[in-house]
């Protein structure tokens, strides 16, 4: 689209570096993870703080410029993507973190903050903030609030919106909001806080988040289990939840990721024989004595085929790079359909079932990919397109087969998304987890924060 004079001129006024129209950086800034939309922003923005941000906003409502904020562009539902012409508005400068309150167990940072610097920031001082996933080195505070980001640990300490107790926000019109601050108790109205966090952005900017903490965890064990079969890994699930200790992360790949991600990466299970599914469990505060007698009790009753306990860090880090290399893998060593699903843990074993059936009978000699977090009812269901198959023609096919997918989620009163949002590429689903009168409210609330629809336009629900 061609951006209006008058604001061409406008944007003159600002500093010199503060907008692009590079062509590399527009391929770059214009996309996410996501191979399916081809980026075509007409600009880069790049502020430096909250009062640019409103400023360049209030400049983007006068004229009706659309606006795609953008982090660290690690979303797998294409909700970071510019592919109509609009300003993409980058908080990649804006990562300043404020030194850490101890006693109130608290650090205000800046929207652009990199997830992993925000870590190593508060564990100087023996505290966490457990929002954590494989992308953390290239993720940002602001896109993790924006998609209620969920990740490894959500079995444990819960999604994003547990641990944020205050946010700046710029609406569309350029009106800084601040909102709670570092309050734990404000029972004062409406929280507006949470109806920015997990709205993709179509509602305002986040600038700034006062992050709740905690302390770091006790001692930590992390195991890597082979099974033959997927109800194996929810049979042992059922065992991990009632372990003599408390489970911070319960993961699972299929011997499909295993093989991807030993082509990307030349890793493998540290086992002699290949198994179809793996399961890597961290636990916290293992009982010695009670630990041993459990997990002997797996091989007796011949729950697991083979397992192995890491060391120490080191060996932790291995076996989690088994895992958390999965996304990274299959996207360089292929073009994957990804569908992001979440069930009520009662739930898992019913559907898992007949998604087994589902995906042999509407998949026949394709190859998938599926791993997830079981912990929390999230699976990643991952088609792998056929090499001699043309990227419109397997994006075509793996639509029809999505609508039966998507029944069989609505079925047992599931989500479409578990993490990575609606975006652009699960719009069509949206239906299938919120209802009418859900989705009607939401555009309700869209009309009276953004009345021109200038903020990610066309994320969620298509645009009026």
């Amino acid at each position: 689209m061609a951006l209006p004079a008058a604001f061409l001129a406008a944007l003159m006024d600002f500093p010199g570096d503060f907008a692009s129209t590079d062509a590399t950086d527009l391929a770059t800034y214009g996309r996410d993870w996501t191979k399916v939309h081809t980026p075509a922003p007409s600009l880069l923005v790049r502020p430096r703080s909250t009062a640019e941000v409103a400023r360049f906003l209030k400049l983007c409502d006068a004229h009706a410029v659309p606006v795609v904020p953008s982090g660290g562009r690690t979303g797998l539902a294409a909700g970071a993507v510019a592919a109509h012409g609009e300003v993409v508005l980058s908080l990649e400068r804006m990562r300043a973190m404020h030194p850490v309150d101890v006693l109130g167990q608290t650090v205000r940072v800046e929207a652009g903050a990199v997830t992993e610097a925000v870590h190593a920031h508060c564990a100087l001082v023996g505290l966490f903030w457990p929002v954590d996933f494989a992308s953390k080195g290239a993720s940002q505070v602001g896109g993790n609030i924006a998609t209620n980001a969920g990740g490894v640990r959500v079995i444990r300490y819960g999604l994003t919106r547990q641990w944020v107790l205050g946010l700046t926000v710029v609406t569309a019109q350029g009106e800084v909001l601040e909102l709670n601050g570092a309050l734990e108790k404000n029972n004062t109205g409406v929280d507006l806080r949470q109806l920015f966090i997990g709205s993709e952005g179509i509602l305002g900017v986040v600038t700034e988040a006062t992050l709740k903490l905690t302390r770091l965890p006790d001692k930590v064990d992390v195991f890597l289990f082979a099974l033959d079969s997927l109800q194996g890994v929810l049979k042992l699930f059922e065992e991990a939840r009632s372990g003599p200790f408390t489970v911070l992360a319960y993961e699972f790949f299929t011997d499909a990721c295993s093989a991807r991600l030993e082509k990307h990466r030349g890793v493998r299970p540290p086992f002699e024989a290949k198994a179809s599914h793996y399961v890597l469990l961290e636990v916290e505060a293992a009982k010695d004595g009670a630990l041993d007698v459990w997990l002997a009790g797996l091989f007796e009753r011949g729950l697991v085929q083979d397992g192995t306990l890491a060391a120490d860090s080191g060996q932790a880090r291995k076996l989690w790079e088994l895992r958390e290399a999965i996304s990274e893998s299959l996207s360089a060593t292929g073009m994957p359909h990804k569908n992001d699903l979440a069930l009520p843990i009662a739930a898992l074993k019913a559907f898992c079932a007949e998604l087994e059936a589902l995906l042999a009978q509407r998949y026949p000699g394709w190859e998938l990919c599926l791993f997830g977090h079981i912990g929390d009812g999230n699976l990643h269901v991952n088609i792998m397109k056929p090499e001699a198959m043309g990227k419109d023609e397997f994006l075509a096919k793996t639509h029809d087969v999505d609508a039966d997918l998507m029944d069989l989620v609505r079925t047992h009163r599931g989500s479409v998304s578990a993490e990575h949002g609606i975006g652009l590429l699960k719009r069509d689903w949206l239906g299938h987890s919120r209802s009418p009168a859900e989705i009607a409210l939401m555009r309700q609330v869209k009309r009276v924060l953004d009345p021109q629809g200038i903020l990610n336009p066309g994320k969620i629900f298509p645009s009026p």
